[in-house]
């Protein structure tokens, strides 16, 4: 049973696991993963296994293992990370969930709770991110988390081979669509300030 470090019933978050290295790289390898991410061409196990190496050191970034918490035990979905930028206090937002995962709401799930946990734990001033325009669901999941349109970069980006705006999304605190599983469990521990 893995470790959840926030939780809202439908889903959970958990620790990014090098045990899950082969999974995350397989639904990395989806085409419409691929896609979302403004990837062109898939990559090598090993590969990965280096970058993730590097990555699990890195300080820089906050990775979560999304869990569907729909059964009795947690089933690992997708992840999201947290890119910081700790001389602003911001950071970039990306999100992966899993083929079979989706159709869910783990999407906008794990958005909510990553957001949450970067605003009141991490004490993120800013969370932006970057979705191509073609990219629908995605930008729709955003959208009702609280993210806004910040801006666009004019032909950034490729979708089924044709050339697409990115759009620049951001959130500040005052946008956070709550309430907040950070604030629920710690008003209800036993241990309070």
């Amino acid at each position: 049973m893995p470790d959840l470090w926030i939780s809202n019933g439908h889903c959970g978050l958990g620790s990014y696991r090098s045990d899950l290295l082969e999974t995350y790289w397989q639904w990395e390898q989806d085409l419409l993963s691929m896609l979302g991410h403004g990837r062109r061409s898939p990559l090598s196990l090993e590969r990965r296994k280096d970058w993730l190496d590097n990555q699990l050191k890195n300080e820089s970034q906050i990775r979560f293992t999304v869990y569907d918490l729909a059964s009795a035990t947690p089933v690992p979905a997708g992840f999201t990370v947290l890119a910081l930028d700790h001389t602003r206090q911001t950071a970039e937002y990306a999100l992966l969930v899993a083929p079979k995962s989706r159709g869910k709401g783990l999407g906008r799930h794990a958005t909510r709770l990553t957001v949450d946990y970067g605003f009141h734990v991490s004490g993120l001033h800013a969370i932006s991110l970057r979705v191509l325009t073609p990219h629908v669901t995605a930008r729709a999941i955003y959208r009702g988390c609280g993210f806004r349109e910040a801006g666009r970069l004019r032909s950034a980006g490729v979708w089924l081979g044709a050339r697409c705006d990115e759009e620049v999304m951001d959130m500040v605190p005052a946008d956070f669509v709550g309430p907040s599983m950070v604030s629920s469990y710690i008003n209800s521990s036993p241990i309070q300030a």
